[in-house]
């Protein structure tokens, strides 16, 4: 068995795989590691968010993007992408690469730190979630207008990465990007 398998990909500040190391340890050291997001959408432009649950490790009980996660060491993105997706939402989607960004953010609270290059995906659905309980504590759907209104007046009801994509959609709409067309 790969000794690795299972865990998460350390990268340099180029997204460059440099080692790997167990999830725990990578978060309490700040380690700078590679993640993704997916956030999916209905044919009426509505964004699918969920509710993390609170026993999460970090961010319990906060709005978030439809899915996130880290592909593990050995894995390819798409397996990761498809295989979380259908754990944590119940269904699955094409998906198209957004962009990528990095990221830090420090929760004092658990004393844990989020160092990420995180890829960002949308995809289409239109159908009814079926979220896993112990991954997600609630979902709906919103529209950008909506949730950027919300996000202003209420930003501590949501994840910092999720803060972060919502404004860098607005920058790649402003440069007339769409959310299903490869970001370049």
């Amino acid at each position: 068995m790969n000794k690795s398998a299972g865990q998460l990909l350390l990268v340099d500040e180029n997204d460059r795989v440099i080692g790997h190391s167990e999830k725990s340890a990578v978060h309490r050291l700040g380690l700078l590691h590679r993640a993704f997001s997916i956030l999916v959408f209905d044919d009426e432009g509505r964004m699918l968010l969920q509710c993390r649950a609170p026993e999460k490790y970090h961010c319990g009980s906060l709005w978030t993007n439809t899915c996130c996660s880290h592909p593990l060491s050995g894995e390819a993105m798409a397996d990761a992408l498809k295989a979380r997706l259908s754990f944590e939402m119940g269904f699955d989607c094409p998906l198209f690469h957004h962009h990528t960004f990095t990221y830090r953010a420090d929760f004092s609270e658990t004393n844990l730190i989020e160092y990420e290059i995180d890829h960002v995906y949308t995809g289409r659905f239109n159908g009814v979630p079926h979220p896993n309980p112990q991954e997600v504590m609630g979902y709906r759907w919103v529209t950008l207008a909506g949730l950027r209104r919300e996000i202003r007046s209420k930003p501590e009801r949501f994840t910092p990465w999720f803060r972060l994509i919502v404004e860098r959609l607005k920058e790649a709409a402003g440069n007339g990007q769409k959310l299903n067309e490869r970001a370049e």
